[in-house]
């Protein structure tokens, strides 16, 4: 068995870079996002700016909080894993709490509270959404393209 975080290597390549697509189903075209010029900034809460890039079925939600900024304990159906770009925040799953720093993750599943929290320093963090998180759809005018 290998060591937990160890690299792995002489994997099979040709099975992971390979050509697939559902029965019946096109290529899509895909898209380019510039997040600066491409995705409006919302600030839901004074200090938390998200930046959303909304996909097919997940949405990736580029997350900004200021020091001594809170997002308050909440759930929601959509699974969700948030990775921490830069700065550090608690984040708390479950009644569980903590400190997140750059190149650490928190998988949440659906329907388990959780909340973050900055200090004295700010944090750059990515969530991952999947299927769309429906609020923030909404929050984006988006609700149509809500769960398929």
């Amino acid at each position: 068995m290998s060591e937990v975080g160890a690299s792995r290597s002489g994997a099979d390549a040709s099975s992971y870079f390979t050509f697939e697509q559902s029965e019946g189903e096109a290529p899509g075209g895909g898209r380019f996002v510039e997040l600066d010029t491409d995705v409006e900034t919302m600030e839901l809460l004074k200090g938390l700016t998200f930046r959303p890039v909304l996909g097919e079925s997940l949405l990736v939600n580029f997350v900004h909080f200021e020091p001594h900024t809170e997002a308050p304990l909440h759930s929601h159906v959509e699974e969700q894993i948030a990775f921490v770009i830069d700065g550090e925040f608690e984040f708390e799953i479950a009644g569980e709490k903590r400190t997140l720093r750059r190149g650490m993750a928190a998988v949440i599943p659906p329907n388990v509270p959780h909340a973050a929290r900055t200090y004295e320093t700010s944090c750059l963090e990515v969530d991952v959404f999947h299927p769309p998180r429906r609020a923030l759809l909404e929050a984006m005018g988006q609700a149509s393209q809500a769960r398929r």
